[in-house]
């Protein structure tokens, strides 16, 4: 826990440097404080450091902000952000497995401290904070079995339907797919860890299932593709 909540800091400090003083991150989901050296104080959100189209990687790097980096960092940004809204919904309903979507997000955080981390200028130092196992891929393979020796059979195309929370998913499922995408070749020049593109690959498959899972247990039909005529 202790790894990852010190991922959560590198990651804000990535996309907004001059506000890491000094940051305390409590386990993620909890409440999150911010101390100097002479008093306990929110720092501003701005920076400025931005202002000329640049933005630094973790490494130090300062990049044009519409590099591919931080386009896979927003993207994966966005997907955090879609699950966190799925993840509303499903509150509202009372699922069970919504302590797998707050996992989820911050496992994605740790995605954007290795994306943020290209190999070609990072040191020892940054790979070893920032290197992204293979743990959470087996997580999410073991989630998706359970939930479909549930589901019934996919027989049909089917399309983002079966209520709020179902479809909140298949919002975050795109996301995802758009993430993985972006990703892909930072990845591919060896920038990235190859498991940061497997757990991206696995959460679209996870996602798609747990919508699914989620109609059914509120009772909901999901609708079929059927070709118009």
């Amino acid at each position: 826990m202790a790894a990852a909540a010190a991922r959560c800091v590198q990651l804000r400090c990535v996309l907004r440097p001059a506000a890491c003083v000094r940051a305390i991150q409590p386990p993620c989901g909890s409440e999150r404080s911010y101390t100097t050296k002479s008093e306990d104080r929110i720092p501003k959100i701005y920076t400025k450091t931005g202002d000329k189209g640049f933005s630094s990687t973790f490494t130090g790097e300062r990049r044009p902000k519409e590099d591919h980096i931080f386009e896979a960092l927003g993207t994966t940004d966005e997907l955090s952000s879609a699950i966190g809204l799925a993840r509303e919904f499903c509150l509202e309903k009372g699922h069970s497995f919504t302590d797998q979507l707050d996992k989820i997000q911050c496992v994605l955080q740790d995605v954007g401290s290795n994306i943020a981390t290209p190999r070609s200028s990072a040191r020892e130092s940054h790979i070893k904070k920032t290197k992204f196992s293979s743990q959470p891929v087996a997580e999410l393979e073991s989630w998706i079995d359970s939930y479909t020796e549930e589901l019934p059979p996919l027989t049909s195309f089917i399309l983002p339907s079966g209520g709020k929370s179902s479809a909140a998913l298949h919002v975050a499922r795109a996301v995802c797919r758009r993430a993985e995408r972006c990703v892909a070749p930072i990845i591919r020049s060896g920038e990235a860890d190859p498991d940061v593109g497997k757990y991206l690959n696995r959460l679209s498959d996870y996602l798609f299932t747990l919508a699914r899972y989620a109609a059914l247990k509120e009772g909901n039909s999901e609708r079929i593709y059927t070709r118009p005529e």
